[in-house]
């Protein structure tokens, strides 16, 4: 053990000197120190991909005018430098290199999933009653202590993850806690999703002298479409906490749902412009779902809007878009990840109540961090269900077990005796799969076409689990 531990601050070490010469070195020659970034990454994945990857991918940096090296350049001029290089050493090196060595190492060892993060929420108290959010409806109910979340990273940091989401409720009514955690567990990356109303410059100075929190912002279109959801006066704090988080260096994205109501308004040009303009280098896009007993299944968007989105998005992400933004789409973007990526699979998710939910929208559970280890929360039997079952479709643009294949989540719930953790109003599996049955039902025939269109790339990803790959030849 101590000879893992002195290995491990000296590999540490090495890639912190790595981390300082490429930032130092980027100011004084950015092509170089990229060339250079590209060579180590080389090195350490070596022929994990063909080295025309390696090539190809070092022609493209070498042209100023490629778009991803003017993102890099933006990222390189507008972050904190202790904050870039905190955020690198933890996610690049801490999770991606060795994390992930760890990681498929434990999931051989333990037969089960091992996650890449975990999300969790500190509370379910929340300063905003959103339509379509279960957690406004929550209340100051129940709260994680600050032992239970130093157990999550702890044992979590065990099993190889370096990444920790944190939900809610609103996770920034818990500041002190947040701050203390982060310095304990400094070799992590505190993901925060946050409603921006909180966020202010005594806490973004305490952030940028940490160094390894990021935010990811709640909004939705213009002013009028978000407030209209949000209440009024949300926008004008989200601008504000832009504007804090931007002077301050801080790292920074946003947490987009998008709905049948709203799709045109967060997908426009006038909105990524107002996104960039304003700092914003990521974006996480959320398809609206239907969790929770008083939920609106009318704000499902329609098979049209979901071709559309699918589109967008990958038009928008792409080298020949000049937005210099890299939206990710959780449900639509399967086909890189090999489907649902829940269940422990890649994440999982701890609620306020420390029940062990496989996914943020899924509210079942057969295990509680209280009385349960991180490990044996992914040896339950509803986590080995989804272990068992993925992919749970051979089409990755139809991955969830709840949205587009409610048969699958209903027999799972029923099979392993997991009960509902929605913590105002427990909702039945079959009340929850009934409203997904039409949605679902709808957007096959839409999503077969555009997955069978995709010839080149359908088999491009290779799940981890070869036995659990979907037999094609089994559809009919």
């Amino acid at each position: 053990m101590k000879e893992n531990s002195l290995s491990h601050k000296m590999e540490r070490k090495a890639a912190e000197v790595i981390i300082d010469n490429f930032i130092k070195n980027y100011k004084k020659d950015n092509e170089k120190a990229l060339l250079s970034l590209v060579d180590y990454v080389e090195k350490f994945y070596g022929d994990s991909y063909p080295k025309e990857t390696y090539d190809s991918f070092r022609t493209k940096l070498k042209n100023p005018e490629y778009k991803w090296r003017k993102f890099l350049d933006k990222l390189v001029d507008e972050i904190d430098p202790h904050v870039l290089k905190t955020i690198l050493l933890n996610l690049v090196y801490e999770s991606f290199f060795r994390g992930t060595k760890t990681i498929r190492a434990n999931r051989v060892k333990y037969n089960c999933n091992i996650p890449w993060l975990i999300l969790f929420d500190p509370t379910s108290a929340c300063n905003m009653h959103c339509t379509g959010c279960w957690a406004g409806e929550y209340g100051n109910k129940h709260n994680l202590t600050y032992d239970d979340m130093d157990k999550i990273v702890t044992e979590g940091k065990e099993l190889g993850p370096h990444l920790y989401m944190l939900t809610g409720g609103e996770p920034l009514v818990r500041k002190a806690d947040i701050l203390k955690l982060a310095e304990k567990h400094n070799d992590c990356v505190f993901s925060i999703y946050t409603n921006s109303t909180l966020i202010d410059e005594e806490f973004c100075k305490q952030v940028q002298k940490l160094g390894n929190i990021s935010f990811n912002l709640s909004i939705e279109g213009t002013k009028e479409t978000n407030d209209g959801r949000r209440g009024e006066g949300h926008y004008d704090a989200v601008m504000n906490a832009m504007k804090l988080l931007k002077k301050y260096g801080i790292i920074f994205g946003t947490s987009i749902c998008y709905t049948r109501a709203n799709i045109e308004a967060v997908t426009n040009d006038d909105f990524f412009k107002m996104l960039v303009d304003n700092g914003v280098r990521f974006s996480f896009f959320f398809h609206y779902m239907p969790v929770g007993n008083n939920a609106a299944p009318d704000l499902l968007p329609t098979p049209e809007q979901r071709e559309y989105m699918i589109k967008r998005i990958r038009e928008i992400r792409s080298d020949d878009n000049k937005t210099l933004l890299f939206p990710m789409d959780f449900q639509n973007d399967g086909e890189y990840v090999g489907g649902c990526i829940a269940g422990g699979r890649n994440y999982f998710h701890i609620n306020s109540a420390g029940d062990a939910e496989p996914c943020v929208f899924i509210h079942y559970s057969n295990a509680n961090i209280h009385d349960k280890s991180i490990l044996e929360i992914l040896q339950s039997p509803l986590f080995m269900a989804y272990h068992d079952g993925q992919p749970f479709n051979h089409n990755h643009l139809r991955p969830c077990p709840m949205l587009e294949n409610p048969e699958i989540l209903r027999k799972m719930v029923k099979e392993t005796g997991a009960h509902s953790t929605d913590l105002e109003s427990p909702e039945d599996v079959d009340h929850l799969c009934d409203k997904c049955e039409e949605y679902a039902k709808n957007w096959k025939p839409d999503a077969e076409k555009i997955w069978h269109s995709y010839k080149h790339k359908k088999h491009s990803y290779q799940n981890y689990k070869k036995e659990n790959q979907y037999d094609e030849s089994k559809e009919a």
